[in-house]
């Protein structure tokens, strides 16, 4: 049975997820069987395991970290909020249910938590450790009676625990000391060391900090990590579009392509996007506003988790005119899942699976219709992508609930054994896809930029050879993110004391 080290923050988005990927990897290095496990998780930003479960981004990046195939059991319950105050869960990779917040945590937490056990019991067995992640703070005292992700799951795993705290955001004395003081004594005996997250400077100034807060709380501060803003891992939900990644860069000399993503209010899994952000040569941002459209080259709409009130948010706002208008104008248009059934004539659900509506108009830059079922369709994709664009293979992955139907003139993007998926139509300035990841792919992106920048007469050249050109280069850059992460935790918190440590709770 596996021993285990949980890692619990004073906040959200304090780095959680992070720094377990950097645990995981770390102990992976030094040939312990481990995974990642987190208990219940709440975020949009999702992704299909190997058997065609689906789990949260992080839980899955943390499993590549630990050179694991990502599996259920790594985030038994996944929350993926669907209308105001409504969230549907995912139970071990399949939908459960939608519910609203105060029958979930009134009612239905207590009843899930047998499916917790289940999961972490099962991982405990196949590995030799297992690095926890909890969810926001241990001591939200309004919840902290119904709490099935933090406390109850180190006792449940017997797991000595971590706490870490953000002082970019100010105020980390009074975080951690708070947050101490909340918690139960038999809690506090859990906490094995403090963590100091996202320092900017010379760490060796805050030295008295460290000193003062050992006195006050009587736990070693395992170290004091430094504030990595470059570490190229995509954001684990919505408050990372915060990040400096997202933010509008000045743009590049020249007339270069000029490319915005659509912000809906239901966004899902917009690190597709990442690749862009990437590009130097391109000009990319997060559309929150309708004029941001207007004078883009290409417009992306992404996934969503609640089409029909996106569609409806994009009427009512003018941004579907603007869009359509874009389009005239000579824009290209890409659609992701939800953003690939907004572009037809019409979306109907005749289930009210997202809402009351039973129908609801499209953006209609094609003819088509869209019919959500109740059913989810979670899978891994590897196709072949069909002509215009150069022959390779692409990878990613489906998590969607419904079928497109389209009429009129149009071609297959790409190709799954005998299955079609997605389109191009209209000489490839409009193109429609379910497959998540398509831009990691660097034969579709690199091809569809370019058809971006000729049809638009910018500005454009040939991404310069090096070693992430492949059909898939995702994999090997976040390998190489965690390799670093690993570095940098090792040097910051001396984890020689984490083996001490797991070696004397076996």
């Amino acid at each position: 049975m596996a021993v285990s080290i949980m890692v619990q923050g004073t906040a959200s988005h304090v780095g959680k997820s992070l720094i377990t990927a950097g645990l995981c990897r770390w102990l992976a290095n030094r040939g312990y069987r481990v995974a990642p496990f987190k208990a219940q998780n709440m975020s949009l930003n999702s992704t299909a395991t190997p058997d065609g479960r689906e789990i949260a981004w992080s839980q899955a990046l943390q499993a590549e970290a630990a050179r694991v195939a990502p599996t259920a059991d790594m985030n038994p319950i996944l929350l993926k909020p669907s209308g105001p105050s409504r969230s549907q869960i995912v139970l071990q990779g399949r939908v459960l249910e939608d519910t609203d917040a105060r029958s979930y945590f009134m009612d239905r937490k207590e009843r899930l938590w047998a499916s917790v056990e289940d999961s972490y019991r099962r991982l405990a067995a196949a590995h030799d450790v297992i690095v926890i992640e909890g969810a926001g703070s241990p001591v939200e005292m309004n919840l902290k009676a119904h709490d099935i992700v933090n406390m109850r799951v180190a006792d449940m795993a017997d797991a000595a625990v971590l706490l870490v705290a953000d002082i970019e955001r100010g105020g980390v004395f009074a975080s951690l000391v708070g947050t101490w003081t909340l918690l139960e004594p038999h809690e506090q005996e859990r906490v094995a060391g403090l963590v100091i997250n996202k320092f900017r400077g010379e760490r060796t100034l805050f030295q008295e900090g460290v000193q003062w807060l050992e006195a006050r709380i009587g736990v070693p501060v395992w170290g004091v990590v430094p504030y990595l803003d470059d570490l190229d891992l995509e954001e684990e939900d919505s408050l990372g579009l915060l990040s400096p990644r997202y933010r509008v860069r000045p743009e590049p000399q020249g007339s270069v392509p000029r490319i915005v993503g659509v912000r809906l209010p239901y966004l899902a899994n917009f690190m597709d996007l990442d690749p862009l952000f990437r590009d130097p040569r391109v000009a990319v941002r997060w559309a929150t506003r309708v004029e941001e459209v207007r004078d883009a080259d290409a417009i992306i709409l992404p996934g969503t988790k609640n089409t029909m009130a996106d569609l409806d948010w994009l009427e009512r706002t003018g941004f579907a005119a603007a869009i359509r208008a874009a389009r005239a104008g000579g824009a290209f248009v890409l659609g992701i899942c939800g953003g690939y059934q907004m572009l037809g004539s019409r979306v109907e659900d005749p289930h009210h699976v997202e809402g009351p509506q039973d129908v609801i108009p499209g953006i209609a830059l094609l003819s088509g219709t869209t019919v959500l079922t109740p059913s989810k369709l979670t899978q891994p994709f590897e196709g072949s992508l069909m002509p215009p664009f150069p022959r390779g293979t692409i990878r990613g992955y489906e998590i969607h609930m419904g079928v497109t139907t389209l009429e009129g003139v149009h071609a297959p993007l790409l190709r799954r054994e005998e299955r079609s998926e997605g389109l191009i139509a209209d000489g490839g300035r409009i193109i429609g896809t379910y497959v998540h990841g398509i831009l990691d792919n660097e034969t579709f992106t690199e091809a569809w930029l370019t058809l971006v920048a000729r049809g638009r007469k910018k500005t454009w050249a040939a991404k310069p050879a090096s070693g992430d050109i492949g059909e898939h280069n995702a994999p090997g850059r976040r390998d190489r993110a965690y390799e670093r992460l690993a570095l940098e935790l090792d040097g910051a918190l001396r984890l020689s004391r984490l083996e001490d440590l797991l070696k004397s709770r076996r």
